[in-house]
């Protein structure tokens, strides 16, 4: 019997790495990952299913297309999916989430394989609909001198050109948006001491070498927050694509029920970390500080009020809904920090 063999791009990444061990734990499909970096693999590399190449996606196209001639399924996780870094580098973001992986959907839609996209929430830019549903709302951007829109909108022109391909050359593929996954491996505290991790990371690490939060524009900005698991059961479901259901299809993949303001997140995750021993003290000192975005992030920065994902399409054609609460979330987020810095000592 044939096993399905998955090409993973930026394996070693947030979800690249949650993904791989849901598919070690949970099947026998076989993974080839690729990466510039291997740091966050050590747990995977003695299993049976899995192989690693490290290379660099703009040198390596000629092995990459051998991969994906062997492959079933293509997953191109290799991008930029930072606001710091889209901010300060974007035609590299460009160049990375659209040129480099648009490679990526061309060799796919050559040998006929089947491609799952990590689109994003951000495609939905400044839309004001209140609840983002995949199939109807618009996609709306800011200006062009607010450069946080570039990784939006090589995101956005990746999932048309994907559809184009799916029209005219019957590619197949299923692209999913996630909504503000939190974990594990997030980001790393090398990024925090520089500004360039996201919100949790960003706060754990604030609270502990700062002693103060830092929020853009008072923190009244919303978010639907939503477990790294939750997000990996639907992926795994996408994968599956029982009946062929996932097909041809957008899905969000996020938690409408774990909506909160930025200042609500810091508010909630100080509370948390001061359950931890090694936490505590720093915990109980952290104080809020408010600064404008301008200079924190600089002035080609532009941000959007609120995101609530629909995930009807989710539970209706794949039976998946996330499980996770706010509070459940964060402190295992930073139960795992928490142990590493109890490892150290």
């Amino acid at each position: 019997m044939h096993r399905m063999k998955i090409l993973i791009t930026g394996i070693n990444g947030f979800i690249g790495t949650h993904l791989t061990e849901a598919i070690i734990s949970r099947t026998d499909w076989q993974i080839q990952g690729f990466d510039i970096a291997s740091d966050n693999l050590a747990p995977f590399e003695n299993a049976a299913n899995f192989s690693f190449k490290k290379g660099d996606i703009f040198k390596d196209m000629d092995w990459l297309e051998e991969q994906v001639k062997e492959s079933d399924i293509v997953i191109p996780l290799a991008g930029i999916a930072k606001p710091a870094y889209y901010l300060e580098k974007p035609v590299w973001t460009f160049e990375l989430d659209f040129e480099q992986n648009l490679k990526m959907v061309r060799l796919c839609a050559k040998y006929k394989k089947r491609i799952i996209f990590p689109s994003t929430s951000e495609v939905y830019g400044m839309s004001s609909e209140e609840v983002l549903k995949e199939d109807e709302s618009p996609l709306i951007t800011g200006p062009i001198a607010k450069m946080r829109w570039i990784y939006s909108c090589s995101k956005q022109m990746m999932d048309r050109m994907i559809f184009a391909y799916g029209q005219e050359e019957g590619l197949e593929f299923t692209l999913f948006r996630p909504f503000n996954w939190v974990g594990p491996r997030l980001d790393t505290f090398k990024d925090a001491k520089e500004h360039k991790a996201r919100s949790i990371t960003q706060m754990i690490y604030d609270v502990l070498y700062t002693g103060k939060i830092s929020l853009v524009n008072g923190g009244e900005q919303r978010r639907s927050f939503t477990w790294v698991g939750d997000g990996i059961d639907g992926l795994m479901a996408i994968i599956e694509n029982k009946d062929g259901k996932a097909s041809g299809e957008i899905f969000n993949l996020g938690c409408p029920s774990n909506n909160y303001s930025i200042k609500e997140l810091a508010q909630m995750l100080i509370e948390e970390m001061k359950k931890f021993p090694c936490y505590k003290e720093k915990a109980d000192a952290a104080v809020l500080d408010i600064i404008p975005a301008s200079s924190y992030y600089g002035k080609t920065y532009d941000d959007m009020q609120n995101r609530v994902p629909s995930i009807e399409k989710m539970e209706k054609l794949l039976g998946w809904k996330p499980k996770t609460g706010m509070r459940e979330l964060l402190y295992k987020t930073v139960e795992w920090y928490a142990v590493r810095e109890e490892e150290k000592n």
